[in-house]
């Protein structure tokens, strides 16, 4: 993965086309943030996955071998927010759920996460708190 140097793989924000797989508010509970109770007690997160991949195989085949399994992306995604390690910043948690989507198959060229945090712990009346970020190899 490089982060986002180099030119972006088609469809990538900034150009044209591009297929993608959509998972969107995939609930999740995990215990991250800075404060000592958020890493103490879990919490509720949703995180949405954007995948960039070449779908014409599959639109051609209908076949599952020739599309990414998005339940199996899903899983990871999961396991990283609810399970070890904690992570004290969304931005960190969110490279993280990045990195595991980008190893889950070699087919997706880019993933954009969405990470919100549906507690947060302000001192005021707020729904989220979140990330969004795009990763590609």
């Amino acid at each position: 993965m490089t982060g986002t140097s180099g030119p972006p793989p088609p469809g990538v924000p900034g150009e044209v086309g591009g297929d993608r797989i959509q998972l969107r508010s995939i609930r999740v509970v995990g215990t991250h943030g800075v404060l000592p109770e958020e890493r103490e007690r879990a919490q509720p997160f949703e995180v949405d996955l954007e995948l960039w991949v070449d779908l014409a195989a599959a639109a051609g085949t209908d076949r599952l071998s020739d599309t990414v399994d998005y339940a199996r992306v899903a899983e990871a995604a999961a396991g990283t927010v609810s399970g070890p390690p904690s992570y004290q910043l969304l931005e960190a948690l969110a490279g993280a759920v990045a990195r595991v989507t980008l190893e889950a198959d070699p087919r997706i060229t880019a993933v954009t996460v969405g990470l919100r945090k549906l507690q947060p712990p302000l001192a005021m009346d707020i729904a989220t708190v979140g990330v969004r970020i795009t990763r590609r190899r």
